[in-house]
């Protein structure tokens, strides 16, 4: 099978040959139709993630999408499936390849009509948003989002998943007018381009910062009374400056979130839930479909990169 391979950390990988995988005790074979090229894969593959260097040559793909070689005890061959692998965290090979080999509580069978490339595009991404929005931060009907890095894959799916979980008010934070515009054609009711001192003139309940550094600070400072923000990301800064008086004066609550929370049966619910409105035409993402074959040279490409057959 063909299949992208890390040979040293912090280089992209190399398109090249490789005996398919066979299923193990207690695995299931897919046959992978999609494979994004995550933060995550990144990180790992550079070696300087907190998960120390990875065993190579590996695979890298820490989800991906496709279907199942071979029947299951309760499904049968060709049953499209999202799925999750530890490739760059623990010994073994993810999801950049023509097969995979997969635990079974790391699969979730896909609803018909899914498409294989927005959900690989989306997947835990787009879970970490609804994620932020609903569990951790307990969004209330009618309450006001801010989403900052609203340009990037978390971003774009806060700003709609917000719409649908009932939000009365969405304000998306960029850095481009791109994103900005973007994020108005995704729901956005007003847009902050950053950096900015101020972050508009609306006051927030609810701070999605998958950005952390000085957005972070900002955001914290547009909250109401009782107000949230919850981190999941540090692209701006792993640290920002929190005013002791600003947070006791305004009962503030910040949280921290990790898909690694999630049980399996949490994540297969978020992932579901997701895909449901992505079927439902009410969630996308922006994204390039490049050939497996092309991995190398698409590796570090801006943007969210899908890679197919």
């Amino acid at each position: 099978m063909r299949a992208a391979e890390i040979r040293a950390a912090g280089a992209p990988p190399v398109v090249t040959d490789r005996p398919a995988p066979e299923p193990g005790p207690g695995e299931v074979a897919v046959s992978v139709t999609a494979a994004p090229v995550s933060p995550l894969d990144l990180l790992c593959a550079s070696g300087t993630s907190y998960f120390g260097l990875p065993e190579l040559p590996y695979v890298p793909g820490v989800q991906g999408v496709g279907v199942l070689t071979r029947p299951t005890p309760t499904e049968p061959a060709g049953t499209p499936v999202w799925f999750a692998t530890t490739a760059g965290m623990r010994p073994g090979d993810g999801s950049m390849a023509e097969h995979a080999v997969v635990a079974p509580a790391d699969l979730v069978v896909l609803p018909p009509g899914a498409d294989h490339g927005l959900v690989a595009a989306l997947g835990l991404s787009a879970v970490a948003a609804w994620m932020c929005l609903t569990w951790k931060g307990n969004l209330l009907p009618g309450e006001t989002v801010l989403v900052l890095g609203a340009g990037g894959v978390v971003g774009q799916s806060a700003v709609q998943l917000a719409r649908v979980a009932g939000a009365g008010h969405v304000v998306a934070c960029a850095r481009s007018d791109a994103a900005l515009e973007r994020a108005r054609r995704l729901g956005a009711d007003s847009v902050v381009r950053l950096p900015a001192e101020r972050l508009g003139d609306v006051p927030v309940d609810l701070v999605i910062d998958p950005v952390g550094g000085l957005p972070a600070a900002a955001a914290l400072r547009t909250l109401r009374p009782g107000g949230r923000l919850v981190n999941l990301g540090s692209a701006a800064g792993d640290e920002f400056p929190v005013s002791s008086a600003v947070l006791r004066s305004r009962s503030l609550h910040i949280h921290g979130y990790t898909n690694n929370e999630l049980d399996a049966d949490r994540r297969r619910e978020a992932l579901l839930t997701v895909v449901g409105h992505a079927i439902a035409g009410e969630l996308t993402v922006d994204h390039e479909r490049v050939p497996l074959a092309d991995a190398g040279d698409a590796w570090t490409r801006p943007g969210r990169i899908v890679l197919v057959p």
